[in-house]
Order: structure tokens, then C-alpha cells, then sequence
């Protein structure tokens, strides 16, 4: 397998987003493998891209996320957008990543990943209050307001969530601590979690968890560490007494 080949599957599969998000996304993407932004480059501007594309900034804006988080490139601040993509050399240690997540995915138990996210998860949600931007906040917002027109969707409500989760650990500003998070992001993607999704997410559920990430998002708007651990806490301990009757 090629590391063009594998960069595009990781493109379409490693973050849940928009069709248009990933249709830019890919579309910068086989601009750098083809050249055209060589190793180093600076990408155009957000504003740049959004005319050329015919899209919001946002929409930009969450295409590059998806690039960075791919290594495709590295953003650094007041400077712009530098591609860091390398080309075919990249393709062992890609493929030996996929096939760990997926060994990783199909040995772990439900109960064996809720450990591990009663672990990080706490932490995550205190680090974001700590770290969090101003434009942390905003995506936040944004996808919690996402979260709270799903009312009858289990596999919506999955997606949102997840989208959620994925941005508050970008807010920690800790890329291990992130690193750590997408692999338990790709265990709770694993086929024998689809059925357990769709059954644990009733209407009833898919509210009263929306109201816990309200008030999870909150305590990282006002700085309140000691509320968003909590939250993070009670919001697991729930998942876990679900996981608990279902068993």
C-alpha cells in the first residue's frame, strides 16, 4: 500500500466531518501529493481558500484541522498553514499504526475501555480548562449546539459527540495526551460497539447527555476545573451503569 493510498483513507476516515469539509480537505491534500505545495510550503490563507472554494472560513478552517491532525501539515501561529507531508516514506510506520488501532480495537472489552477513558478523560477535561482558547470555545459551541438539535438519531448523536470529545482534546494542547484519546476514539468506532451504540442511545439518554456536555462545556467557558471534572466523571459513570444493565 502506498502512503498516497493510506493518507487518503485516513482523510475520509479519521475525523467525523461534513462532506464539504472533506471534499476540501481532500482536495489540498492531492494538491500537496502532486506538488503543487511541496515539502515546507505555505498554504494559502483561510480567506484565500474560502474564495477559491466557494466555502465559509469555518469550513476551511475544519478542512486544515483534518490535514493537521493527518501531519499533512503544521500550522503555526501568525505565520499560516506549512506543509509537513512527506510522500512514500511515510507509508510503513502509517501501516503499522493502522494495524495496531486495529488489533488495539478488536481485543479491548467495553469494560476495559471505560477504565481507560475513567483515566483520561477526567484529565482532559481539566487540562482544556486550563489551555482552552478563545476559539476552542467558539468550535465547542458550535458543535454542543449541533449535538442539541439531535433528538432521535443515535448514530448522529455518536458523531457529534465524538466530534465533541475529538475538540476538547485538541483544547488541552498536549498532542500525546490527544494521541492517546483518537486511539480510544477508534476503539469505540469497532463494529462490536455499533449495536451497543444504537441500543444505549435512546431519546431519553440522548437528552439527558446532552444536557451533561452542556454543562460540561460551561465549566470549561468559566474556567471552573473543579465542575468539569465532575461533569467528565458523572457523565462516564452513567455510560458505565448503561453498559452495566445492558450486560
Amino acid at each position: 500500500m502506498t502512503a498516497n493510498v493510506r493518507a487518503d483513507r485516513i482523510l475520509l476516515t479519521d475525523k467525523p466531518v461534513s462532506r464539504t469539509v472533506r471534499t476540501v480537505a481532500e482536495n489540498l491534500f492531492n494538491r500537496v501529493r502532486a506538488g503543487e505545495f511541496p515539502l515546507g510550503s505555505r498554504l494559502p490563507s483561510e480567506r484565500h481558500l474560502a474564495n477559491e472554494f466557494g466555502v465559509a472560513r469555518n469550513t476551511v478552517r475544519e478542512a486544515l484541522d483534518v490535514l493537521e491532525e493527518c501531519w499533512i501539515i503544521r500550522r503555526r501561529p501568525g505565520s499560516g498553514s506549512f506543509v509537513t507531508y512527506e510522500g512514500q516514506d511515510d507509508a510503513p510506520a502509517l501501516d503499522a499504526a493502522a494495524i495496531l488501532t486495529d488489533e488495539v480495537s478488536a481485543s479491548t472489552s467495553p469494560l476495559e475501555l471505560q477504565v481507560v477513558r475513567g483515566i483520561v478523560e477526567p484529565e482532559i477535561a481539566r487540562l482544556a480548562v486550563i489551555n482552552a482558547a478563545p476559539r476552542d470555545i467558539d468550535q465547542l459551541r458550535e458543535i454542543l449546539e449541533r449535538m442539541e438539535d439531535i433528538q432521535t438519531d443515535p448514530e448522529a448523536f455518536a458523531r457529534a459527540e465524538e466530534e465533541f470529545h475529538l475538540r476538547l482534546v485538541q483544547a488541552t494542547d498536549n498532542p500525546l495526551l490527544k494521541a492517546v484519546y483518537e486511539l480510544v476514539i477508534e476503539v469505540r468506532r469497532h463494529s462490536h460497539w455499533a449495536a451497543h451504540r444504537r441500543r444505549a442511545l435512546s431519546p431519553m439518554r440522548i437528552q439527558e447527555y446532552q444536557r451533561r456536555h452542556r454543562s460540561l462545556f460551561e465549566a470549561v467557558e468559566l474556567r471552573d476545573i473543579e465542575s468539569a471534572v465532575e461533569y467528565a466523571k458523572l457523565h462516564l459513570i452513567d455510560e458505565q451503569r448503561a453498559l452495566t444493565r445492558e450486560d
